[in-house]
């Protein structure tokens, strides 16, 4: 099969002196906090070079995880008019609109630890995911994974091989039966266990063979999908995909540009510890405290060890400035749930991404489990900062690359 070139507005990395990565974590209805923070990236880059410049004009790869998968999808589907489906202000409105409807509240209203909530746990997930289906069909129609408008990278888990599947824009160029219908990869990297039904669905080749997948939550593999992202390029450099410059070296990771943005995260002292975990049997893993204990270790460890790796590589190549991780620590209560989906406590998380903005660039201490300030300003600046450097990369590849006319 052989998939035409998509019409993006970047030129290849060959171009220019960086390759440019967009991760965003897994996290459920906090997917709202990684939007404000992108609304504000995206208007940022539009004071620069005008009111139509979106984000997939200026990432050359943008991977995300669960509910991240659904914001990649967003930004990187193509509309009529070969450009961005969504702008990244509309991911906000979205979520405020659409959350309510794939977790409503009334269907699952039970009090924290009660006998009608722990048999519900275990006979089957807290929601259907009839809405998401139908949403997602509606906005991503039919389009495929090799249609969208830069390069996508989104990890799931298929619960009948035990292993990640990885969708992604690069593999599919030599593994044609990965180019799945991204609402198919969207339902599938966000089948959190627990909360929504896996997804079984299949993709048929041009000579007749056909590939059968059984997905559930990507954040099972890679909450944060960054490393995943950097992968899957690393692989094409090694390849010698002539996108890259022949010179640039496959571990050559100052080259990179990386906007990893978490979906908030619950450290408060005290939510769990290991006199409770100690008692725990299966249903004290799977619902606790209105929480899902199991699901809250596994998604937040693949997080912050993604973090903590790339945090450190990023520093031992004194190229640290090339690697912004954006997270708040801080949620409790409600503000931590990935579905307590009320008029309300979007509001609130709304309020979290902006109030993210204004506070300080900040790292994760593995040692403590706390992040640490970083002596950079707030995150604000560091995202205008981010939007000068990218503009200036597509212009320099603008410059340089022989398809474009200066």
């Amino acid at each position: 099969m052989v998939f035409t070139p998509r019409p993006t507005a970047l030129q290849p990395p060959t171009y220019g002196k960086s390759v440019t990565v967009l991760s965003i974590d897994g996290g459920g209805i906090r997917g709202i906090i990684p939007g404000v923070i992108l609304g504000f990236l995206e208007s940022e880059l539009q004071k620069l070079d005008g009111q139509d410049a979106r984000l997939a004009d200026y990432f050359d790869v943008i991977s995300g995880t669960s509910t991240g998968g659904l914001v990649t999808a967003m930004l990187s589907a193509p509309n009529n008019d070969n450009r961005p489906l969504f702008s990244a202000k509309d991911i906000k409105d979205f979520y405020l609109e659409h959350c309510p409807k794939i977790f409503p509240q009334e269907s699952y209203h039970y009090l924290p630890g009660s006998a009608e909530k722990i048999v519900k746990a275990v006979t089957g997930p807290k929601y259907d995911g009839k809405y998401l289906h139908n949403l997602l069909h509606e906005k991503l129609g039919d389009t495929k994974l090799h249609q969208t408008l830069t390069n996508v990278v989104i990890p799931t888990f298929d619960i009948k091989l035990l292993q990640p599947t990885i969708f992604s824009s690069y593999a599919v160029k030599d593994h044609p039966s990965l180019d799945a219908n991204l609402r198919d990869i969207c339902i599938g990297t966000s089948a959190a266990p627990t909360y929504l039904p896996a997804h079984y669905f299949e993709t048929h080749d041009s000579d007749g063979s056909s590939r059968q997948f059984n997905l559930v939550d990507g954040g099972v593999a890679a909450n944060n999908p960054a490393l995943v992202a950097i992968n899957q390029v690393t692989k094409e450099v090694t390849g010698g995909s002539a996108d890259f410059s022949s010179k640039m070296h496959p571990l050559e990771y100052s080259r990179f540009i990386v906007l990893s943005l978490g979906t908030g995260t619950a450290k408060e002292e005290g939510k769990y510890d290991a006199n409770q975990a100690a008692k725990w049997g299966i249903l004290g893993w799977l619902t606790n405290g209105g929480s899902t204990p199991l699901i809250d270790v596994f998604s937040q460890a693949s997080s912050d060890m993604v973090d903590f790796h790339l945090s450190t590589i990023f520093q031992a190549l004194q190229s640290e400035h090339n690697y912004l991780r954006i997270q708040d620590d801080t949620l409790t209560g409600d503000l931590s749930s990935v579905d307590i989906a009320t008029k309300e406590n979007l509001a609130s998380l709304v309020e979290v991404g902006e109030k993210l903005l204004k506070k300080p660039v900040s790292s994760v201490n593995l040692q403590t489990g706390v992040f640490q300030l970083l002596n950079k300003g707030t995150n604000e600046e560091a995202l205008i900062r981010l939007a000068k450097t990218l503009s200036n990369e597509k212009r320099l590849r603008d410059i340089k690359s022989p398809h474009v006319q200066n």
